[in-house]
């Protein structure tokens, strides 16, 4: 069972691991910043177009390609070598697909293929692809 898709959009470019932290009562509070919450969402917003009717269960493995509009000096096509980490771009990913309803732990994720590139603005989005191991 394969489950393809893509979500145009520009894709996010903060991700989870920009966490803010503050004191109060003497201990740390953790707290997403607006524009960390705005991406949460626009992802949240974009994956409940696709939601599968049930939870996927077992092994799964995660294809994920990020197209990034094009900059001035880079050729559609070629890989982005910059900011955001794919990790970390994932790392959002999985868990706004986990609160939607995709699976019921991105632990079951056992392999990802994570893809950055430069594509025509006209391009961008987030195609993804979830395979059953």
């Amino acid at each position: 069972m394969d489950l393809e898709f893509f979500m145009a959009m520009d894709p996010p470019t903060v991700t989870a691991q920009e966490h803010k932290v503050m004191v109060r009562n003497g201990k740390p509070v953790f707290f997403d910043p607006p524009e960390l919450k705005a991406a949460r969402q626009k992802l949240v917003d974009n994956l409940a177009l696709h939601r599968p009717g049930q939870l996927l269960d077992g092994p799964l493995e995660l294809v994920t390609t990020w197209c990034f509009p094009t900059e001035v000096k880079k050729q559609h096509g070629t890989f982005k070598s910059t900011k955001p980490d794919t990790d970390n771009l994932n790392k959002m990913l999985k868990d706004c697909m986990t609160q939607v309803g995709f699976w019921k732990d991105d632990a079951q994720v056992c392999r990802e293929i994570i893809e950055k590139f430069w594509v025509a603005p006209s391009l961008r989005g987030i195609f993804i692809r979830i395979t059953r191991l």
